[in-house]
């Protein structure tokens, strides 16, 4: 008897699981139960989400989720087969790497040399970033449309996530520097536009094989 390959089991949980996520009705903003500021060991957390308030661990963290978006758009190249989502992979390579050319330019300025893997400051972020790492290692296995519906799924959460690091880091940090500012600002307005756009391609994905889908008829996350 013939065993199923590995990488065909993995693929097939993951647009099992990609499907019910869309037709489950995936929101189109982040949950935000509280709208306080709290600081505890040099981590805040605003909304649900956290943010380092030392300058150089936020930049760590920025510039990390950079590289991981600029990443998983190859991926994209690579293993899509559809021209939507391909496309869309190379706008998130384009748009982060603009990115992340500018704030390694300002950790430059400030004589910071970025870490390419920053040390989890507690045990939520190590698990958070062990997350990251094995959906960008399940990313590197499978193909077609499995892969569609994880890389899209990860897209909105992935950007949920730098979204609400770059409001917590708004709150925490309201003496930030001039440039830090405004790439934080930057951030806030390019985020959202690319976490609607991932969402609204997997409802449109959804759709197409015939498992729902949310639907793009909803605003990006607001800025609080």
């Amino acid at each position: 008897m013939k065993h199923p390959l590995p990488g065909l089991v993995l693929a097939a949980s993951l647009f099992t699981q990609s499907a019910s996520f869309a037709q489950s009705g995936m929101p189109d903003a982040p949950p935000s139960p509280q709208d306080t500021v709290s600081v505890q060991k040099g981590m805040a957390t605003y909304r649900g989400y956290t943010a380092p308030t030392d300058e150089k661990a936020l930049l760590d963290r920025l510039h990390l989720a950079n590289q991981n978006e600029i990443k998983a758009g190859q991926l994209a190249q690579q293993r899509s087969q559809n021209p939507d989502v391909k496309a869309f992979g190379a706008i998130m390579m384009k748009a982060h790497t603009a990115l992340d050319q500018k704030l390694t330019s300002y950790a430059r300025s400030k004589g910071l040399k970025l870490a390419e893997t920053p040390k989890p400051m507690n045990d939520a972020e190590e698990a958070a970033m062990a997350k990251s790492k094995a959906t960008m290692e399940q990313l590197q296995v499978i193909r077609g449309a499995p892969f569609d519906s994880a890389y899209l799924a990860s897209q909105v959460t992935g950007h949920d996530a730098v979204l609400g690091m770059v409001h917590t880091a708004q709150k925490a940090l309201p003496k930030a520097s001039p440039e830090l500012a405004a790439m934080l600002d930057d951030l806030d307005k390019q985020v959202p536009a690319h976490r609607h756009q991932a969402w609204s391609m997997l409802g449109k994905l959804g759709d197409e094989t015939g498992v729902g889908g949310s639907g793009p008829g909803h605003e990006p996350p607001p800025k609080p």
